[in-house]
């Protein structure tokens, strides 16, 4: 791939975003536009004054700040969105010691010129509309536990409101979750990746709708190990000389994905045969025990749940990774 002499960083906020052109002669063009959809277009014909249209652009994953700039900008040019805490480590190598939106759109910019990173591709438009239903229905969960532990410590006139409440959350959840199943029936490819997944014991109809909405389209990985680093399930090791410390998950990824996966790996210990037998090794070695399961602490084996190789089979009662390979 022909990489642009031109980079570009941005540093998206709420209202506003910094921009850095950095040339071939390491000097930069730095400019702020709006944060909307009119600072968008002038942002374009900044770009075309100086002659830019063809610059690699580059910017952090900021939510719902940089969302619709990432995809406004996919749709023109060449533009990669990376993870916040490359750009961190990145800067630390630099041994930065400024803190303003310029500043940061310039490493933005130094980075992209340095690593060259991979453009961004938005994702379809059932899968965005699906994320935000799951993310809508990951939030009145949260809701629901919150006024469950409020109702445990109310008395009077206060715990009805508190039941009123809870009765209109649960109203809620219902509904997203029809519409969830609804959206997945009307797109024939998610409906049957769905089906797949519920085969699983384990998965659920919430745990299969947040791994379609978070790994699709699968394509874009390029293993099964990829996968397990994008939940951030792969294990972190810890050695230095003889020394060696614990080794628990690396917690770097999506932490949906990590907490759809959480009880499907419970149960996979009694359904996966590998999962198993891994869980027994742990055992053998002293593995401490989780309080509420008492067995070794799930996310010990999460991580085999998804990336090791059952002996080949593909039947779906093996795991996940069965479910990955054929076709999801």
């Amino acid at each position: 791939m022909t990489h642009p002499t031109l980079v570009l960083g941005i540093d998206v906020a709420k209202a506003k975003f910094d921009v850095a052109l950095l040339n071939a002669e390491d000097k930069y063009r730095s400019k702020v536009f709006p944060n909307t959809p009119v600072g968008y277009r002038q942002f374009l014909e900044w770009l075309t004054r100086h002659d830019a249209r063809e610059a690699h652009l580059c910017m952090e994953t900021t939510g719902a700040y940089g969302r619709d700039l990432a995809r406004f900008l996919a749709q023109q040019q060449f533009v990669s969105v990376v993870n916040p805490a490359q750009i961190h480590a990145f800067g630390k190598t630099e041994l930065t010691r400024a803190k303003t939106d310029k500043a940061d759109a310039r490493l933005i910019a130094r980075y992209c010129q340095m690593h060259r990173p991979a453009p961004w591709v938005p994702p379809a438009e059932e899968i965005v509309i699906l994320q935000a239903l799951v993310h809508r229905l990951e939030d009145l969960l949260t809701l629901q536990t919150m006024e469950n532990n409020r109702l445990e410590a109310t008395e009077g006139p206060a715990r009805e409101s508190v039941e009123t409440v809870l009765a209109v959350i649960q109203q809620q959840i219902d509904k997203v979750r029809q519409q969830i199943q609804s959206h997945i029936d009307q797109h024939p490819h998610l409906k049957k990746q769905k089906e797949l997944l519920s085969s699983i014991p384990g998965i659920g109809d919430n745990t299969a709708a947040t791994l379609l909405a978070f790994l699709c389209p699968l394509d874009r990985f390029r293993s099964v190990k990829q996968v397990v680093a994008y939940a951030g399930l792969n294990p972190c090791i810890r050695q230095s000389g003889q020394w060696a410390g614990k080794t628990p998950i690396a917690k770097a990824g999506n932490a949906l994905l990590r907490t759809a996966l959480y009880l499907p790996a419970v149960v996979a210990k009694r359904h996966n045969p590998a999962i198993a037998a891994f869980c027994d090794r742990l055992l053998a070695r002293g593995k401490r025990l989780c309080r509420w399961w008492s067995q070794p602490c799930v996310g010990s084996y999460i991580w085999p749940l998804v990336s090791s190789s059952p002996g080949g089979h593909s039947t779906p009662t093996l795991g996940l990774h069965s479910a990955l390979q054929a076709g999801i």
